[in-house]
């Protein structure tokens, strides 16, 4: 019998959706892919309904370190549900754990796409090396800082965090006293930085407005993330 899922991390959603569509029964309202996705909505990751939850009587309730609040999985355990915290840092990390997802915890064939990704990262196009800063909000300004997944998708590009080292994962920072880069690296989400929104605050740095999916989701996404991120810092820098 095919198990029951509630996917509380957009990234998992969608990599479940795609290799057996009809196991989701509940994902958050953040969980955008695949876009026909017919499931209960149970909030956000971060506010999750856990009486919805429940009520769903799912297998299994599919988290991450990140993006989901300790308490609400320990109030789900507490209830006897069986929760999956996946833990990734780095592209590496993101291939294992959804292997561990997909074919240990879900009981499925290892997908077609998983292999096409790990193919896709193994020579990405690479840029001659520069160095970045990478706001991932504004109002405060945030930026990536050290063992970040996006950040370890952008080394593999060619592109150094010139706050790999901060003591913080997503430290705030004064403009007037940033590191020094080649170029600011701005993604759609969690803020949504567009060519009116964001650049202006850099400059002269080049821009790259990158889409966030491919540089922060761990899914199918992957397949096609080298060529897409790629694409947009070489037409910032050339």
């Amino acid at each position: 019998m095919s198990p029951r899922i509630v996917s509380l991390v957009p990234s998992l959603t969608e990599a479940v959706a795609a290799s057996a569509h009809g196991l989701l029964v509940g994902a958050t309202d953040w969980c955008t892919h695949p876009a026909d996705l017919d499931v209960v909505r149970v909030k956000g990751t971060k506010n999750p309904d856990l009486p919805r939850i429940l009520a769903l009587g799912p297998d299994l309730v599919l988290a991450n370190e990140e993006e989901n609040r300790p308490a609400d999985l320990d109030e789900l355990r507490a209830a006897g549900l069986d929760v999956l915290v996946t833990h990734i840092r780095t592209l590496p990390q993101a291939l294992t754990e959804l292997e561990r997802v997909l074919v240990d915890a879900c009981g499925l064939r290892r997908p077609p796409w998983l292999d096409e990704a790990a193919r896709a990262w193994a020579d990405p196009p690479a840029l001659a090396p520069c160095r970045a800063v990478i706001p991932i909000w504004r109002r405060p300004w945030m930026v990536l800082g050290r063992e970040t997944f996006a950040g370890d998708l952008l080394a593999r590009l060619g592109v150094r965090n010139v706050y790999a080292e901060d003591a913080e994962r997503y430290p705030r920072i004064a403009l007037e006293e940033r590191a020094a880069a080649d170029l600011v690296v701005l993604p759609d989400e969690p803020y949504r930085f567009t060519a009116e929104d964001g650049p202006e605050a850099f400059a002269p740095l080049p821009a790259a407005l990158v889409d966030g999916r491919s540089l922060t989701w761990y899914g199918p996404s992957l397949v096609d993330a080298p060529a897409r991120l790629s694409a947009a810092l070489r037409a910032a820098v050339r």
